[in-house]
Formats: structure tokens, sequence, C-alpha cells
């Protein structure tokens, strides 16, 4: 006897919505035999028409009314690959009232809207999966929701946006400057004409905030995380951390502290002897610390057709395998049961603990160090490693960079304003953070 097909409707036929239709298409044997029936998309809806019959060469129904598919009787699972928050939200509520799964890759709507959309699925009886919508490829959802599931997991961070990843692989290997890294990776493709939620951070802060409620079982709270991005990021503190030993990643911090749970995306100085400080180009890679497990490093390509139509089919087949499978059974979309969610708070930057680089423009003149250091002990702030730069010919001023233990960033922040009061140090003082990811 054959096995009625699941039928899959496809919004969005871009970069990733190609991938998966190729992808399944390719692999539709060993599929249909991991699923235990065939998937297929029946019906793709895209703006652009040719382009969906161009990709589809016939092989189903094209139409440029994705609401015409949400609403079709005969799809059981709706793909939404448009992105955004405007349609696409509307997309998922209606599909979800239709009583349609959603698999989505869409990680700026979850993380503002998720806590809305997963109670609509939960009272509907329906599932949204969304492994594509954090690091592409990288099964990084479900190791987190269900591989780690004995522990208490304690820290995730991770380098989860290629796009900032190339740029300062090449600042560092190059020694160029962030605006002309920035021209060449848009003429490579790597950055899109308007790249602000990547460089900005916005993007890695969605993924973050995606991952901080998986781990931790709180609800989303993307308008909580702290977000600052790499355009202000300067070659010369690329240059000072390789010298000490660091690299700079643009990293997504959530931890669990006795206070709350810190939410925070932002360059970071890494040892580079760390594995994850060794992750080059447009790879992503995610660190995840349990209590049982220690630390565990996922890695891989965290965009770009194939890898990500990996993740949003294997979807596919976990929602056909479990699509029958009683409601009140089934994995939770946030790993942990829906009334049993915790109402912990996201800290503050102010409230976050961490160590500091801090780089100075200093006249150079006997007593200056020590005036700094005092302001520092001041703060109740110790000092880890100090270089001085000797400066140069008929130079009266040098640059002097520090590395501080942990403190909190009010505490950083208060010596920072009395340093830069001080007479011998010029305009502003230079701030990144810096995380040991050991134990």
């Amino acid at each position: 006897m054959s096995i009625k097909p699941i039928n899959v409707g496809l919004l969005g036929i871009g970069t990733v919505g190609g991938g998966t239709f190729t992808v399944l298409q390719r692999n539709a044997e060993e599929i249909t035999r991991r699923a235990g029936r065939p998937i297929r998309i029946t019906v793709v809806a895209d703006r652009n028409l040719d382009l969906a019959k161009k990709v589809t060469g016939g092989a189903c129904r094209v139409t440029d009314d994705a609401f015409s598919v949400v609403s079709d009787p005969e799809v059981d699972i709706v793909v939404e690959l448009i992105g955004g928050y405007g349609v696409a939200k509307e997309l998922v509520l209606k599909a979800i009232s239709n009583g349609k799964h959603v698999v989505t890759a869409n990680k700026a709507l979850l993380a503002t809207h998720g806590n809305e959309i997963f109670k609509a699925a939960q009272d509907k009886g329906v599932m949204v999966a969304f492994e594509a919508a954090v690091a592409g490829g990288i099964p990084i959802i479900k190791a987190v929701r269900e591989g780690l599931t004995a522990n208490r997991i304690e820290w995730i961070a991770g380098i989860i946006n290629g796009t900032t990843n190339f740029i300062l692989s090449e600042m560092r290997d190059k020694g160029l400057s962030f605006d002309t890294v920035l021209k060449e990776a848009q003429r490579l493709g790597y950055a899109e004409a308007d790249p602000t939620f990547d460089i900005e951070g916005v993007d890695a802060a969605h993924k973050i905030t995606i991952l901080s409620a998986l781990a931790f079982g709180i609800p989303m709270q993307f308008d909580k995380a702290h977000v600052e991005g790499i355009s202000k990021l300067d070659a010369a503190d690329i240059k000072y951390a390789e010298q000490l030993g660091y690299r700079i990643k643009l990293l997504g911090i959530t931890k669990r502290t006795p206070e709350g749970v810190e939410l925070r995306v932002h360059p970071t100085l890494i040892p580079s002897k760390r594995l994850i400080a060794n992750v080059e180009g447009a790879m992503n890679a995610v660190l995840v610390q349990g209590d049982a497990v220690g630390a565990t490093l996922y890695y891989g390509k965290g965009a770009g057709a194939e890898p990500t139509a990996s993740a949003v089919i294997a979807d596919l087949v976990d929602v056909t395998r479990m699509q029958t499978s009683d409601p009140e059974n089934r994995v939770p979309h946030l790993a942990f049961q829906p009334d049993a969610m915790a109402d912990l708070k996201i800290l503050p930057m102010d409230e976050v603990t961490t160590s500091y680089y801090l780089r100075l423009r200093v006249q150079d003149k006997p007593g200056v160090l020590a005036d700094i250091t005092r302001i520092l002990a001041d703060e109740q702030i110790s000092i880890d490693a100090v270089i001085q730069k000797e400066p140069g010919e008929g130079e009266e001023q040098t640059d002097l960079i520090m590395l501080t233990h942990q403190t909190r960033e009010k505490r950083i922040n208060a010596a920072i304003a009395k340093i830069e009061a001080l007479g011998v140090v010029a305009g502003k003082v230079t701030k990144l953070r810096l995380e040991e990811l050991g134990k």
C-alpha cells in the first residue's frame, strides 16, 4: 500500500527556498526512508512568478498569493521563508489558525513575536519548527532543546552571524579598516547592500534571544538584549588583542547568574587558543556549557542555500514523524513545558560581570600609570595585564592598553568617566569586553 505523502506549501523561493526545493528533490528517496512517508512541495508562493516557475520547473503549482497557500485544505505544512515581521507574521498566524504546522527560518519574527506564535500553536495543537532560524545548517536548536536536555545549561556563546565574522577575519588577516572590508564583503556578496542588521549586531541578537529562551526556559525577550555591533571597531584593537593572546569576535552571549540572565551581543576578546576563537570567514560556531556534559561546540555553515535547506528539511521530517503524536507528548517549542516556563529577570548591561580591555591615549610622562591604577583600585577593579607602547619619534602621547579581571560593567563605566577626566588622558577610552570561555 502506498502511504499518503505530506503536502508542503512553500512561501518564498529565494536563496533558501530554492535550496529547500532542490535538496528535497535530490534526496527524496533518503528523506522518505527517514520520515516514513514522502514529503513533497505541492505549491510555491512568491511575488516573482517567473523565478518560481524557473526553480520548480513545472514540478508543482506556483502562485503569487501566499494567503491562498496558508488556507489551502490540501497543504499539511507551511514553510515560511519570506523573512521580516510584517506579512510573514500574518501568514504564520493564519496558517496556525487553519490547523497547519509551520516550519520557519525567520529569527527576527520569532525573537520579537515568538511568545504569541508559540501560544497560538499550542492552543491549536500544531507545531512550529525553527531549526533554520539559528546558525543555518548547524542543528543547534535540536542540540539545546533535546540533546542536552539532562543538563542545567550554564551559558551559551556563539559566533552566529557570518557577515560580521567574515569582516573581522579579513580585518585581522589584512590589517584593514572596517569600512574597507565592509565594501569588499558587499562586493563578494557576504554583506547585503544595507548591512545594518548584520554589522550592528541585530541579527545575532535575534538568534541569541532564541537560544536563551531554549537554554533557560524563559520567554523570548529580544527587547531586553544589549546589542552592539562591529562598525566602530578599530583595526588597532584587533592588533593589540592579538599581541595579548586574544582574538576579537562578535559574540552572542547568554548566561545564567544568581541575579538573573545575561543576554548580550558585542565584540569580545577570546583567548586565541580556544577553538571558537579560530572560527574564520563566514562560518558559525556555538559553544554551550552544561553542568553534566561540560562544554560542547557546534560548528558549520550558518547561511547559504543548501546548509539552511538542510535545517528546513530536518524540521519537515520531524513534523512529519510527530504530527500523529498527541500534542501533549511532543517536544515543547521552547524546550520546557509551556506551564513550567521560568520568570527570570534579564539583567541590564550595567549589572553584567565580565573582564575588560581598555585602550587609552595618554601623555608620556611619569606617574600617569599610577593615577590610572589608583582610579581602578578605588572602583575595586584589579588589573590583569598592561602594555605601554613607546611613543613614536617626536610624539608626546602613547597608547596604554590594560586588561582587567572580572568586574561589574557599572564599575568599569564609573572608572572610565574618572580616567577620561584626567588631564593626562586624551580623548575617549576604548572599552571592549573579554570572556575567557573556560569553565
